[in-house]
């Protein structure tokens, strides 16, 4: 069997697993390797805080030590790249996380970035990332949706959100690209860039396609 790209969804939220691997359909490409996603079913429902951080690292990466030898690339599907740098230390594969590889994504597609969080205490987290980077010169700024994985579910009501921030991001904060910050939001990309005419990054999308050509250069 070739070795697969490994898309971790690192809470335990069977739904949110689903919606990732339904978003990544696009990239399976024949010849390619195989794309498969898997969810730490025993993490917390969603890493939302600096505690839920720290209880899944161990669970990553005793998950990519576990899957090392089936697998060409790794992916962690969560916005604030949880354990990024310490899976990088446990495997010499390529560990793509979403929120690093969103930003660089977008950072091609216009000036200045807006980010959709949706909790307000997951803002001041991604804005280290974004200093660690270097790039908060190219931030229009970051905004949150006010819900919790589970609420994502809602999706009338997370569509309304998302127009309501993203319009916010474009009008008053001058963005002229968008992130959505949360892995389990991916079937509003299109429709979101559609309506407000901006780009719109989706994280897991962006994340695979990077290790996807990680892969391929490697074969």
């Amino acid at each position: 069997m070739p070795r697969s790209i490994c898309v971790i969804n690192p809470n335990s939220s069977v739904d949110v697993t689903r919606g990732i691997d339904a978003a990544l359909e696009p990239l399976r490409l024949a010849g390619g390797p195989p794309i498969t996603s898997h969810t730490l079913h025993d993490a917390p429902a969603g890493i939302q805080t600096e505690a839920d951080i720290v209880q899944v690292l161990p669970r990553l990466t005793a998950f990519i030590q576990a899957n090392e030898a089936n697998a060409c690339a790794f992916v962690i599907a969560c916005f604030s790249d949880p354990g990024l740098a310490v899976a990088r230390e446990a495997t010499s594969l390529p560990v793509l996380g979403i929120g690093e590889s969103a930003m660089l994504t977008a950072l091609t597609q216009g000036q200045r970035v807006g980010v959709i969080a949706i909790q307000p205490t997951s803002i001041a987290r991604h804005w280290r990332t974004w200093g660690a980077m270097g790039i908060t010169s190219r931030l229009a700024g970051e905004r949150a949706l006010g819900l919790d994985v589970a609420e994502l579910q809602d999706t009338q009501r997370t569509w309304d959100r998302l127009l309501e921030i993203g319009g916010q991001l474009r009008d008053e904060d001058q963005a002229n690209v968008l992130i959505l910050g949360c892995a389990g939001m991916p079937q509003f990309q299109h429709s979101l860039s559609q309506i407000l005419g901006v780009p719109v990054v989706e994280p897991s999308r962006a994340a695979t396609g990077m290790a996807l050509t990680a892969a391929c250069l490697t074969s």
